[in-house]
Formats: structure tokens, sequence, C-alpha cells
């Protein structure tokens, strides 16, 4: 994923948190903000030592994370800033379940595209 689809600086993070629009289930926390540059959404991961104690497993979470969100990419909305924060229950998950439940709670967090707003979307850009 490219870096400018990563929310990087502490206060960017930090602006996300005090938004405080924020959803879970019981291996994530998704805090959302809406932007007003739309061009593309922006994902911040903090995992924490509760997670795993050595750097090697907090990164092979991470590394997980991430990859789902690449395969949701053409779905999310792109005027978001998306901030996950693991919990110690996503370690030692396998991928499928890693995806299976950040897709639970991106759908909580109303962070999809409708199919239908997608194909108008689509529509007015090929126009």
């Amino acid at each position: 994923m490219r870096k400018s689809y990563r929310v990087k600086s502490e206060a960017d993070f930090q602006k996300v948190f005090d938004q405080h629009h924020s959803v879970a289930n019981k291996m994530f926390i998704v805090y959302t903000m809406q932007r007003e540059q739309p061009t593309h959404f922006r994902l911040g991961i903090s995992i924490s030592k509760k997670v795993g104690l050595r750097g090697h497993e907090r990164v092979w979470v991470k590394r997980r994370i991430r990859q789902s969100v690449l395969e949701f990419k053409p779905r999310l909305r792109t005027d978001m800033d998306i901030l996950v924060i693991a919990r110690p229950s996503a370690h030692d998950q396998d991928m499928a379940t890693i995806k299976q439940n950040l897709e639970h709670v991106f759908n909580l967090a109303h962070l999809f595209v409708d199919s239908d707003e997608q194909m108008r979307a689509t529509t007015t850009e090929n126009k």
C-alpha cells in the first residue's frame, strides 16, 4: 500500500481519535473520520504490546490487516480516514479469520460503498 494511503503522523491519529466515531468487534476497534479531500481513503494501524510482546508478532498481524484492507480497496469509501486497532484476540489468527472480522467491523462502520453507488460512480466517470 502506498504511503499516501497511510495515516502516519501522531497529529493525524489524534484528529481521528478526537472525532471519536468508533465501532468494535472481538478483534478490532475502528475509528473513522470523514475528510475533505475524497481522492482516496487513508489507513492507520495500531498494534499494542498486549497483542504480541515480540515485534515480529505485531508485524505479522499488521501485515494481514494491511493485506485485507488492500483486498477491500475497490469497495471502500474514498472520503475517510480509518484507524484500525487490534485487540489481543487478533494474535495467532489465520488470514481468513482476520479478514472476516475486519470486514464485519468495516460493515458496522459503514465504510463500504453500496453497489448502486459504485455503479453510478463508474457510469459518471465513463461519460
